[in-house]
Formats: C-alpha cells, structure tokens, sequence
C-alpha cells in the first residue's frame, strides 16, 4: 500500500485515541508499518494527543458520576486523588498482637 497523506495517518491516529492497532487498521496497515511512518514523520505528538483526549473524556464521565454521588467514584477520586489531604489505604504488616515481625541491627564492622 501506498502511504497516504501525513494528514490522513494524523487523523486516523487521533481518531482511534492514540491506539495505534485501531490506527493501523482504518488505514489498513500493520501496527510495524503505522510505528514507521510515525517515527517518519514526527507524529508523536498526534499519538498523545489522541490518547489524551480519551483521558479527558473518561475524566468526564468520572465527574458525572461524582456529580451524581456515586460512592464508588467519590472513593477512587479521593484515593488517587486526595492522598495530599490523607485520603491513602497503607497496609501495616506486624506480627501476632501488633508485634514486630523482626527487629534490624546494623553492624558497621568499625569496632
């Protein structure tokens, strides 16, 4: 096939989002051919913009259902979000009643 127009590839990749094998198939190439071309002509930045217009619109929807009180939205939101203001899950690993598992001693070899 015949490398279309850098418009053409440009388009194809924004449209798919920045998933490339999406992009390699409505131009109905592989995915090998459709990383050439890109490295060729300097495309990168239509590749991240595809893929950050996909983050903007599923943002959007997480919005939506924050906005509509989804609980579920409204935790992941704030543990990804929130850790700044405390909102983190850690683990604590101890042994039996809260004891330590295991107790380090460093010996620096000086003496």
């Amino acid at each position: 096939m015949k490398k279309p127009e850098v418009s053409v590839i440009e388009k194809a990749i924004v449209k798919s989002f920045g998933n490339l094998s999406t992009a390699a198939r409505s131009l109905q190439v592989d995915r090998a051919t459709l990383y050439k071309w890109i490295e060729q002509e300097g495309l990168e930045q239509a590749v991240i913009e595809g893929r950050n217009t996909r983050l903007d619109f599923v943002e959007s929807k997480l919005d939506q259902k924050i906005d509509s009180g989804d609980t579920t939205a409204i935790i992941f939101f704030l543990k990804t979000q929130g850790k700044s203001r405390g909102y983190i899950e850690r683990q604590e690993v101890t042994g039996a009643d809260g004891k330590k598992l295991f107790e380090v001693t460093i010996v620096d070899g000086t003496d």
